[in-house]
């Protein structure tokens, strides 16, 4: 059976504002993220250099600044020539045209609109609430576009691969990937609240072609369990 392997990294820590949706926000990592990512790139050149992987040459990021720099600093440990290639499709849901607003801003703009009806109860974490501006998208919906960028992608690599010994790295969100692992059978439903992902520590994944159906199967990392305290209610 044709396969792949998939290492998906959490951005590392950054500046984020406080009480905002992370979504579109555009700042850097931090001094501890940039030693993060230089520490997952020694991580994944160990697990290259073990399990004789061969190291797909795209190295996929969003484009938000935090993950493209994740992205960088993982370059000069891993092992061959990777070129960074961004793509939207690995970005955080989208709040549109309410990006980089406090929750409170984003609450009190649509109070004073009169096309919106009151906010549903913990909108931030229902899975399916879209907020009723251009360009936003729920939590389900981001999701889905991951998904079908991981599938899409990684069948690609399954089927021109010359071997079944290739890791393709991707570096992007927490809450879209979870989703997205949702869709493609790695966590149930009532599980995606219960986990994030730890910044810039490598998931790996064996990803196989079974009757033109992409399977991934966990194989090394974990997810990072919440506290009670930050679980959806």
């Amino acid at each position: 059976m044709k396969r792949c392997y998939l290492a998906f990294l959490r951005h590392a820590h950054y500046h984020q504002q406080p009480q905002t949706p992370s979504a579109l926000q555009p700042y850097s990592l931090t001094p501890e993220g940039i030693e993060q990512s230089q520490t997952a790139g020694k991580t994944l050149r160990k697990l290259l250099k073990h399990q004789e992987w061969e190291l797909h040459p795209l190295l996929f990021c969003s484009p938000l600044l935090r993950s493209w720099q994740t992205a960088r600093e993982l370059q000069p440990y891993l092992k061959g020539h990777c070129q960074i290639s961004t793509h939207s499709a690995l970005n955080e849901r989208s709040v549109g045209s309410l990006a980089n607003l406090s929750h409170q801003q984003i609450e009190a703009v649509l109070e004073q609109d009169p096309r919106c009806a009151p906010l549903p109860p913990h909108w931030k974490h229902n899975a399916d609430f879209c907020l009723p501006v251009e360009g936003a998208e729920s939590l389900m919906q981001a999701g889905a576009r991951l998904s079908q960028f991981l599938s899409q992608t990684l069948t690609q690599v399954i089927t021109s691969a010359q071997n079944n010994h290739q890791l393709v790295v991707m570096v992007g969100h927490a809450a879209a990937f979870r989703y997205a692992a949702y869709q493609l059978g790695l966590l149930e439903k009532a599980e995606i609240g219960r986990y994030s992902m730890h910044y810039a520590q490598p998931m790996v994944f064996e990803c196989r072609l079974k009757n033109h159906q992409l399977e991934l199967e966990l194989l090394a990392g974990k997810w990072k369990a919440r506290p009670e305290s930050e679980k959806p209610d």
